[in-house]
């Protein structure tokens, strides 16, 4: 079968470079555009640009992928599959066609939970001790199309998203070689997703990432977790006497389960050596491990205590 490849971050790399292993050949790789990154904003190659380029696979990188040039070139390349992973986009209705077998979706969920831009994050940030990925069949509506397999994987308490997307995307590549068999084959089998079970998970924003001390410490030691590596999950210091400290404190490290406290929301109840909690909602407290003030490196807690004098009445805001 000849396959087109949909996929640009480094969760896509996996899946592609299994196909490109296959007997199938890939006939283009089309990426999202090149952005702007790092302190320079140079124009950075996505991660399946240099993979294709380096095995001599031509890349797209439309800027509309409703254009009717980038459509062409697609239908030039007769691909009888297209396969999809982290694409960043939906695909309209013209591109679904073009493919001889249809496209193919390889999911970091386990349908129909978790439909959507941002599984990985959404099922870490609910506390999830769970997930998975899935290959589906791409339809019209959101990832609802019907599924070929899937397989489940642990979530580890102090996983973040990060360390998940690394987990699965090796799996989510095993199994989409799976499925790409036996649809080569004529014997892969679908299977209706349960439409009244189905949840979504949109796109975090950056704006998510403002703690709200009022929850309780194990819902903030989730949204710390879920929101890494991107966007972070940081808090504003204020001092006792009503100053707010410059810069926003990023919690790179958290645990819970350290006592309780009557002190409100926010409030600093140990600030010595290597230990700092935090009062949060319900009376919980929030251990926090790891911290890092906004521009500077991320310091454990002992080496920040050391450069940064927290005292009573001192509190983080949102």
């Amino acid at each position: 079968m000849v396959i087109v490849y949909f996929g640009t971050p480094a969760f896509a790399v996996p899946p592609l470079e299994a196909l490109l292993a296959s007997a199938h050949p890939v006939a283009a790789v089309v990426s999202q555009p090149d952005r702007p990154r790092g302190r320079g904003h140079r124009l950075q190659p996505t991660p399946t640009k240099l993979i294709a380029q380096g095995h001599g696979v031509p890349v797209l990188q439309p800027d509309r992928v409703r254009d009717d040039a980038f459509l062409q070139t697609l239908r030039d390349l007769h691909p009888d599959l297209g396969v999809v992973a982290a694409f960043g986009r939906m695909l309209p209705d013209a591109l679904l066609a073009i493919p001889r077998l249809g496209l193919i979706n390889v999911h970091a969920s386990l349908l129909p939970r978790y439909r959507g831009a941002a599984p990985i994050q959404r099922a870490v940030m609910a506390g999830e001790k769970e997930t998975g990925v899935t290959i589906m069949r791409i339809v019209k509506e959101l990832d609802s199309g019907p599924t070929f397999a899937s397989r489940t994987i642990p979530i580890p308490a102090g996983a973040t998203s990060g360390d998940v997307e690394a987990a699965l995307a090796p799996v989510g590549a095993r199994l989409l070689m799976d499925v790409v068999e036996q649809i080569a084959a004529g014997r892969a089998v679908e299977t209706p997703q349960d439409h009244a079970r189905a949840t979504y998970a949109p796109k975090v924003t950056k704006e998510e990432g403002a703690i709200d001390w009022t929850q309780p410490a194990q819902r903030i030691h989730d949204l710390v977790r879920g929101l890494q590596p991107w966007p972070l999950a940081s808090t504003t210091l204020i001092r006792a006497d009503a100053a707010a400290a410059a810069g926003r404190y990023v919690i790179r490290r958290t645990t819970f389960g350290e006592g309780m406290t009557d002190m409100p929301p926010g409030t600093i109840t140990r600030a010595e050596a290597d230990d700092l909690r935090v009062a949060a909602g319900g009376g919980s407290v929030l251990r926090i491990l790891e911290i890092q003030l906004e521009g500077r490196r991320t310091m454990n807690v002992r080496e920040f205590l050391a450069g940064h004098r927290l005292g009573a009445g001192d509190r983080f805001g949102p």
